[in-house]
């Protein structure tokens, strides 16, 4: 009964808007009576008419991770053939396609990103395993990893893999080497420096009122949502002359991975769990209902498949096409908090006892 359209002015000097989400496979006329059912646009006229361009496509499935087809040893692919659409899933399919066939006719080793290590690695994933019924674009809430896949540490993620293929510097690996040294070697800084938690609150704003007072590392009180890493690494340059702050170029990752280091570690166990399919007997309760309201987190695609399929199971569920490991993990978190999960689980303790 809804349906989104933004209105975004094409320029500072001018009257035309485009009106970003609607479709434009229709014609002129029909275009005009849509807009025109819009409140506030019963008046609009239309400047240039919407189109959309057809294409034919390949089935992705018949293709390797490398984007080598199966059936036609040294033919790869990229881009819209496979049932993609936008720029950069174009330009992300072209990369390691051209390296892998670079590297196939050097007789080397192919370049192969994985789900945890790159978006790149979803896609293709994605691509290759389920196929795609309808153009494909890659959104962040498609990878069942994205809270190690950050800007912030991409280089230190890809640059070794890069180089290994031969498509960075090895100026270019030294300095992410370097890089990842200097993150690594800042972690272990503040890792070791440990102090009361009543002395850190007596000198930063913790945001809580101390209930013990346990000693707790400089990494701790960096993972507390309110608190700096300038503050931290100034009250231990207080504490030890020949501490060394992190480099400029270090900082970011450092308290990235300081913020998210329990939930990436939470999210590392739910996804070692369902790929050891350690999650697929959870059951789906009759009652849920497929909707944003419910499962804000799940694409419209998804909640439209989910709802007509009604799996009983979350195995059931992944065999869905088009719904993502990402999503079901959502849905894992979802009905398990509401209770639903602890009673199979303890049904399946007897039956192994």
């Amino acid at each position: 009964s809804k349906h989104p359209v933004w209105l975004e002015p094409e320029g500072l000097n001018t009257h035309v808007v485009y009106p970003n989400g609607l479709s434009g496979p229709f014609p002129e006329e029909i275009q005009l009576k849509i807009l025109r059912s819009i409140r506030g646009l019963e008046e609009v006229e239309i400047v240039r008419p919407g189109y959309d361009v057809e294409y034919d496509y390949l089935d992705p499935r018949g293709l390797k991770h490398t984007l080598e087809s199966k059936i036609l040893p040294g033919l790869y692919l990229a881009g819209q053939i496979c049932g993609t659409t936008g720029y950069e899933e174009a330009a992300a399919q072209g990369i390691i396609a051209g390296a892998n066939a670079g590297l196939s006719a050097s007789n080397a080793p192919p370049l192969i990103l994985g789900r945890d290590e790159a978006y790149i690695g979803v896609l293709i994933d994605d691509l290759v395993t389920k196929g795609a019924d309808e153009p494909y674009r890659m959104f962040t809430s498609r990878a069942e990893h994205r809270l190690s896949l950050r800007a912030d540490n991409a280089d230190l993620r890809l640059t070794p893999k890069g180089f290994d293929a031969g498509l960075v510097s090895k100026t270019r690996f030294e300095r992410t080497q370097l890089r990842q040294r200097n993150v690594d070697e800042s972690l272990d800084r503040l890792r070791a420096f440990r102090m009361p938690i009543s002395k850190w609150a007596n000198q930063i704003d913790i945001g809580q009122k101390v209930q013990h007072n346990q000693a707790k590392s400089a990494l701790d009180m960096l993972a507390m949502a309110d608190v700096d890493l300038k503050e931290i690494e100034d009250i231990i340059a207080e504490a030890d002359s020949s501490f060394e702050s992190t480099p400029g170029a270090a900082r970011a990752t450092v308290v990235a991975e300081s913020k998210y280091s329990s939930l990436i570690d939470r999210q590392r166990r739910e996804v070692d769990a369902w790929e050891q399919r350690e999650l697929g007997w959870v059951r789906m309760p009759p009652s849920l209902q497929y909707t944003h309201e419910e499962l804000p987190a799940l694409s419209n695609e998804e909640l439209e498949k989910l709802s007509k399929a009604r799996p009983a199971t979350l195995a059931e569920a992944s065999k869905i096409q088009g719904v993502t490991p990402a999503s079901l993990l959502n849905l894992y978190r979802h009905v398990t908090g509401r209770g639903i999960s602890a009673p199979k689980q303890d049904e399946r303790r007897r039956e192994r006892a």
